[in-house]
């Protein structure tokens, strides 16, 4: 069993009869109903009375409060509740006795006094409550409905209440208290001042998170760096003011003031909570009304994250007919966060149609302007969820269904909306990318281009979430696009130099071939030694097959009719393969063949 509490008690003894302001009735006239509503008057007078001399002239660090005595105060409770019940009586028997109104100038003292109590109790606890601890009394008195109850807390359910950071005695007085005032009529007067202290702290609690009342016009005119530390203070104030904050006050709130209808608690629920939650659930849509620009996207898509991933914890909390506002406010600014989306995706697909550089790439590497796409669409891709919420609304795909269709692809299993939408911008850029391929004057320059620009979009989606959205079939699809730029490449770059060498030479003219061999190499070679692929894979392929094609065929010629054409002869195999190796990445050779 749980121990004793142990606090100095004061027990009710019997006032001087003198000391009652009740007329006292004629014995011939009392009946048994009178003699029961004199009996529960004289008593609501003796504790009502002597609670309030204590209130008003004891010093409180010597006495106690009602409330610090179990006993005394579930007496007092009684007390009134029997009052209340003495009252209704004697309004139905004579509305004008002066019992009555002696009784009700006793209720507005005792009323007085509760009003008091329940103050002090929730300022000296405004610190403690939480919802963890709420809902743990709230499911531990499913059937003990309070401390005021006959029943006892188990030791296991005293020790796990008593692990609580909130006092779960005084959660238990102040729903005692609020049942007595509801009962006795003074329901407005208890909500007022739940609603006073409580708001308060939440009030307080919100400031701390960072959460401020932000006009359009504030919000509009703050740097970027500063509104974007603001969406950061959000982005946190939000998880910890939607699961605990808001969450914990929806439970007290329920418990305390605990009903079938719950409209008191509802009511006082949306009076705490609704200044404080409308300015946190404005400020999306206040970001979302902006100027709109590339740099954006990614908070714009965070916030929306935000509200949809605590949606549901909004919806039952703010669930009541006083909080429609409330839950309208999240709506409109997810619907505006949707939109802003939209529209900034919008305008990057119309910034890489208007891209106009006409500088090519040095090289043939990768242009910034794929950089820059992929790495944008990869970051986007990390949204997965939230663009494909957005762009499900979106009217129709850009692009035909003929352009996802496969021979290995499920026809019952079609591609997303956001695998259309994503797919449709990496074309576009690559439409752009054929484009820059024809400022190369160089054709196998311009294929070699393509080819890398094409293996980093590969490589970007494949080693990110792109990979999961767009599928298998995409990539395979396009990594065959990379295979046949390079084989173009190869063919245009190398076709002389392996030609130089005929199927079926004689020895009567390899003088000739080994000569004309060197000038298409060393042509070749001045021509691509400062060309680059940055991608190593691709740079080992390319190498293989010039060791396959060049190299090898040059190494069986070689062989065969090196001897005595030593004047004519500038390169073994393997000088061959020295200066192939050093191509392609981009720098001078400090070899260069024709030094």
């Amino acid at each position: 069993m749980s121990k004793p509490r142990n606090f100095f008690f004061f027990k009710p003894s019997p006032p001087p009869q003198s000391s009652s302001p009740f007329p006292p009735s004629s014995p011939g006239n009392k009946t048994f109903s009178d003699a029961i509503i004199d009996e529960n008057i004289e008593t609501a007078h003796t504790l009502i009375t002597k609670w309030n001399h204590i209130s008003t002239t004891s010093n409180h660090s010597q006495y106690p409060y009602l409330f610090t005595n179990t006993e005394e105060a579930k007496h007092y409770l009684k007390a009134v509740k029997s009052l209340q019940s003495a009252m209704q009586y004697l309004v139905a028997k004579d509305s004008t006795s002066k019992k009555l109104i002696e009784a009700q100038s006793l209720m507005q003292l005792a009323m007085k006094n509760l009003e008091s109590e329940f103050y002090r109790i929730l300022g000296e606890n405004r610190d403690r409550f939480n919802s963890e601890s709420v809902s743990v009394l709230s499911r531990s008195s499913t059937d003990r409905r309070s401390s005021f109850s006959d029943d006892e807390y188990s030791d296991e359910e005293s020790s796990s209440l008593s692990a609580q950071s909130v006092s779960m005695t005084a959660v238990a007085d102040l729903k005692a208290i609020a049942e007595c005032m509801i009962f006795t009529g003074y329901s407005k007067e208890c909500a007022n001042i739940y609603v006073i202290v409580r708001k308060s702290i939440v009030d307080e609690a919100l400031y701390n998170l960072g959460v401020e009342k932000l006009s359009f016009s504030q919000v509009q005119k703050m740097d970027w760096e500063v509104l974007e530390w603001k969406i950061k203070t959000w982005l946190n104030a939000v998880k910890v003011a939607v699961n605990t904050l808001f969450h914990g006050e929806r439970t007290l709130c329920d418990y305390i003031f605990e009903s079938p209808e719950k409209k008191i608690a509802d009511s006082c629920f949306s009076e705490i909570c609704k200044d404080g939650a409308m300015m946190l659930f404005s400020f999306p849509e206040n970001v979302a009304k902006c100027k709109k620009t590339p740099e954006k996207m990614f908070r714009t898509l965070d916030l929306y994250e935000a509200i949809s991933e605590n949606w549901h914890q909004i919806e039952s909390i703010f669930s009541s007919e006083s909080n429609y506002t409330i839950r309208s406010q999240v709506i409109a600014s997810q619907v505006r966060l949707g939109e802003t989306v939209i529209n900034m995706l919008t305008d990057f697909e119309s910034a890489i149609q208007k891209e106009s550089s006409k500088v090519p790439v040095p090289g043939g590497g990768v242009h910034p302007l794929t950089r820059y796409v992929m790495n944008y669409i990869a970051l986007l891709s990390d949204y997965s969820d939230a663009i494909a919420d957005i762009v499900s609304d979106w009217p129709q795909s850009p692009l035909p269904e003929s352009y996802y269709k496969n021979p290995s692809h499920d026809e019952n299993n079609p591609p997303s909306e956001i695998a259309k939408r994503l797919s449709w911008l990496i074309l576009v850029v690559l439409c752009k990318l054929d484009g820059k391929a024809e400022l190369y004057k160089d054709v196998a320059l311009s294929y070699l281009f393509l080819a890398n620009n094409m293996q980093y979009v590969v490589v970007k989606v494949r080693k990110s979430n792109l990979g999961f959205i767009l599928g298998e079939d995409w990539l395979l699809k396009h990594e065959m696009k990379v295979k046949e730029y390079v084989t173009k490449y190869e063919r245009m770059a190398w076709n002389k130099v392996m030609s130089s060498i005929p199927e079926n030479p004689t020895a009567e003219n390899a003088s000739g071939i080994f000569q004309n061999f060197n000038v298409v190499f060393e042509e070749a070679f001045r021509t691509q030694y400062l060309w680059v692929v940055p991608d190593p894979k691709m740079r080992e392929e390319i190498g293989a097959w010039l060791d396959l094609n060049v190299v090898y065929k040059y190494r069986e010629f070689y062989v065969k009719y090196r001897v005595g054409l030593n004047l004519v002869i500038r390169y073994s195999p393997e000088d061959l393969r020295n200066y192939l190796s050093e191509i392609l990445c981009g720098s001078v050779s400090s070899h260069s063949p024709d030094r």
